[in-house]
């Protein structure tokens, strides 16, 4: 690349965008690719719900922990971790003192982490290594050596989180989090483990009428804009732009065999995929 200065007198580094406005939109459609590298395209993230499964303690954390140490022999795995009953009470407590969009991210943030270190000390007799996101590129080495990472899913926005469509609560939170470092990587899928079978058609806590969603392509679920979702909207909207990932699964992790059941390329909850 060489420097070229241009009838004005600036100088230019000689490149494809050179003096070129990264808002035009021509020039935006002219960077898509059929194809983006992936440095680790069987992963498998697997996030761990923070009030679902992680805060209902040793009952439900325990045996999950179990299923998936065997699993890593012919499997590359990443957990990460929801934040759960602690955020849900920071944020309450935030929301009350007038604390901006940011301050409740980085609260999240947080919690998020406490819950990675209890998992990783949990899993540490067996190869669990608790990491940060700074440590996502170290990931291929971690494989290589067996171990299991464990990460905190709360994505990095912290005090620049955008501001949310409605409300103050931070749009980007851990499934979001789970489903973007599933994409930076390029890995095979990313699975929510909750304490639900999976997508309904409404809060089936709520309504005895919901009916149950096995599968649905993510573009259909937006259009269908339910009322109440088990994972966040913005994850949604992720899956929809997204590269390499093409499909999330959510399952009922207090259902002893449904992570085997994933990664062994069956669908034991609800499978949302992109397609095309």
């Amino acid at each position: 690349m060489t420097l070229v200065r241009d009838a004005s007198g600036r100088l230019h580094i000689e490149t494809p965008l050179m003096a070129e406005s990264l808002m035009d939109k021509s020039l935006l459609a002219r960077t898509v690719t059929d194809e983006v590298f992936r440095p680790l395209p069987n992963l498998n993230v697997i996030k761990l719900g923070g009030q679902s499964i992680i805060d209902r303690g040793r009952a439900a954390l325990l045996p999950i922990l179990d299923e998936i140490v065997p699993l890593r022999g012919q499997n590359e795995l990443l957990l990460v971790t929801g934040g759960g009953t602690r955020s849900r009470h920071a944020y309450a407590i935030a929301l009350d003192l007038g604390m901006p969009t940011g301050v409740l991210a980085k609260l999240g943030d947080s919690i998020s982490e406490q819950n990675a270190l209890m998992v990783s000390i949990l899993l540490a007799p067996r190869g669990g290594v608790k990491i940060g996101h700074d440590d996502v590129v170290k990931l291929p080495s971690y494989m290589a050596l067996g171990v299991i990472p464990v990460m905190h899913a709360m994505p990095p926005y912290g005090l620049w989180e955008e501001p949310a469509e409605s409300g103050r609560i931070p749009p980007h939170r851990t499934d979001a989090g789970a489903f973007l470092t599933a994409e930076v990587v390029g890995a095979k899928r990313c699975i929510l483990v909750k304490d639900e079978r999976g997508l309904f058609t409404a809060d089936p806590k709520k309504d005895p009428n919901a009916e149950f969603i096995p599968e649905i392509e993510v573009n259909e679920l937006l259009r269908r804009d339910l009322n109440d979702l088990p994972v966040e909207r913005t994850m949604l909207t992720a899956l929809a732009r997204a590269s390499t990932v093409r499909e999330v699964f959510i399952v009922n992790g207090l259902e002893p065999g449904n992570v085997a059941r994933v990664l062994a390329g069956e669908n034991p909850g609800t499978r949302i995929y992109r397609a095309g």
